[in-house]
């Protein structure tokens, strides 16, 4: 049986093929069991609001359309702690806009900020981060 780092983790990007690729490495590296693919902020946030298996970790976007990045982790914020504590915010964002950037990682949630494309590096580097 392999060992998976997280049970489950949600993938929130409006890009099609992006959702392909990212989660098709996360199978490859072994970094989760489960992948839960979401294309827009808003289904996100509906799922978190409904689902009892709560992901621990969750690769957001920031730029997408109507609920982008910013809004997920504001509406977030109102989320139950059970919720926050569980679950793990991953920037995964092809913005280079240092002004959305260094907004965004200063958001409580946000342990990490990872450049697409995703790679099994960029899973390994980030298995340390949230391990400690």
């Amino acid at each position: 049986m392999k060992d998976f780092f997280t049970d489950s983790v949600l993938l929130v990007d409006d890009n099609d093929t992006d959702n392909f690729i990212h989660k098709r490495i996360i199978e490859l590296a072994g970094f989760s069991k489960s992948i839960i693919v979401k294309n827009s902020g808003k289904s996100a946030l509906e799922f978190l609001e409904t689902n009892v298996d709560i992901p621990g970790v969750v690769f957001l976007d920031i730029n997408m359309p109507i609920v982008d990045g910013f809004v997920f982790l504001f509406e977030y914020d109102n989320f139950p702690e059970e919720v926050k504590q569980k679950c793990k915010i991953v920037i995964l964002s092809s913005s280079d806009n240092k002004k959305d950037i260094d907004r965004i990682v200063d958001n409580e949630y946000v342990v990490h900020f990872i450049t697409k494309p995703l790679s099994e590096e960029s899973l390994e580097d980030l298995k340390g981060i949230l391990k400690k």
